[in-house]
């Protein structure tokens, strides 16, 4: 069997140390921002010439935390409760043959300077600190965009959101974190399967680390440390 090597030109550098909490699709919280640094061979300003001209991003990066040495040819999609089979290229699951992914980010702004220069930060990433990338491309609108495309099993839950009530914990964080962490909540962040309205759930989230409990469809915010 053939295979093929990839260098990694760069890492993101995001508010997710871990897996728990991660937006599961580019760009539906858009107040995240990310930092896309490169690695020391391709810190070239002349690889991004042109790049001012485009407002979005497809980031080609590495599931390296799902790294495994067999494949199924079915998935249990968390969105689905965990216990309804689909076929793996159907749906964006992790567990891949090959663990590549594919996101669309905005780009914010570009940095052509400084020590670790040049650098790309982007919103509405979906990605953990410190993942691997290894391409990327301009996003092009008039052949990228679809808007007559189907989603289908993706579309039924896509809308799923909670409430999240106000809450003096966020005043903990800074004040430009605090809309991306509550469009990260609204998202629900827990697998379909858990429904425990006392049980309480915690990840971290840009050096802090945030608890939140489910009752219903609100989401109270327990602490923020």
């Amino acid at each position: 069997m053939q295979e093929l090597t990839f260098k990694i030109i760069a890492r993101i550098k995001s508010d997710f140390p871990e897996k728990f909490g991660i937006p599961r699709q580019s760009g539906i919280v858009q107040n995240l921002r990310s930092t896309i640094r490169f690695e020391p061979e391709f810190r070239n300003a002349d690889a991004l010439r042109g790049l001012e001209g485009f407002s979005h991003l497809w980031i080609m990066w590495i599931f390296s935390e799902n790294i495994r040495s067999t494949w199924s040819p079915t998935v249990r999609p968390p969105r689905l409760g965990g216990n309804k089979r689909l076929g793996v290229f159907a749906t964006r699951s992790s567990f891949r043959p090959n663990p590549v992914a594919l996101s669309c980010v905005k780009i914010e702004q570009i940095n052509l300077d400084g020590p670790e220069g040049p650098e790309i930060v982007v919103s509405g990433a979906d990605l953990m600190d410190g993942t691997p990338i290894v391409d990327i491309k301009p996003y092009l609108p008039y052949t990228d965009a679809h808007p007559e495309a189907t989603g289908g099993f993706a579309e039924a839950v896509r809308q799923i959101k909670v409430h999240v009530k106000p809450s003096e914990q966020l005043n903990k964080l800074p004040s430009e974190k605090r809309g991306a962490l509550i469009e990260v909540l609204e998202q629900d962040p827990r697998p379909a399967y858990q429904n425990d309205p006392e049980r309480v759930y915690g990840f971290n989230f840009a050096e802090f680390e945030v608890k939140f409990k489910v009752v219903g469809d609100e989401l109270e915010i327990v602490s923020i440390a």
